[in-house]
């Protein structure tokens, strides 16, 4: 979830607590801890409400002066829905993190990791090649990456996230780099 940089302190302290979103169809889910630019955020409720329905105390908990603020402040198509997100900043270390940064792995580890490796596989091999290319390749951007395997670069980019949730790579300002754990999955599998 992007979280303009404005809102960040605030989301952080939390005088912020309230976002408005104009999507589509709903990108976040009400129970679900997201990281953002701004650190692990929690969405405790999602709305949908019209920009006539944001009242003044919703606005406020946004960073707005006023509900005519933070109505003329929504992006997005006009005719698409606006979500109103209740949130709170969890400063707690993220579970990713510490997976990401594990150095030993079991044979149980490895077996999991095979699995789910195999299963995100299915519907066409892409994991070894991906983490093959991170390996040799770190911090070099996803546009580059995904061309030199023939790979859509959104698609490419989804990919890796889930790479990442196994906590096998990194994201870095520009590219990815294996984690202490992928590369300790590497070097277990050559």
């Amino acid at each position: 979830m992007l979280i303009e940089k404005e809102r960040h302190d605030g989301i952080r302290s939390g005088a912020i607590t309230v976002l408005f979103r104009r999507w589509r169809r709903r990108q976040v889910t009400a129970g679900q801890v997201y990281r953002t630019p701004a650190g692990r955020v929690a969405v405790d409720a999602v709305d949908v409400v019209t920009p006539d329905q944001i009242t003044d105390a919703d606005a406020t908990a946004a960073g707005y002066p006023s509900c005519a603020a933070a109505a003329a402040d929504l992006r997005g198509r006009p005719g698409d829905p606006v979500y109103l997100l209740r949130i709170h900043f969890v400063d707690a270390p993220d579970p990713r993190d510490e997976l990401a940064a594990t150095t030993e792995l079991s044979e149980s580890d490895l077996q999991t990791i095979r699995a789910r490796l195999a299963k995100l596989d299915r519907s066409g091999p892409w994991t070894a090649a991906t983490l093959d290319i991170i390996a040799r390749r770190p911090a070099v951007r996803a546009a580059d990456l995904a061309a030199e395997l023939d790979r859509d670069p959104a698609q490419f980019k989804l990919d890796v996230r889930k790479l990442k949730n196994l906590g096998l790579t990194i994201s870095l300002e520009t590219g990815y780099r294996l984690s202490p754990r992928g590369q300790a999955y590497l070097a277990a599998s050559a």
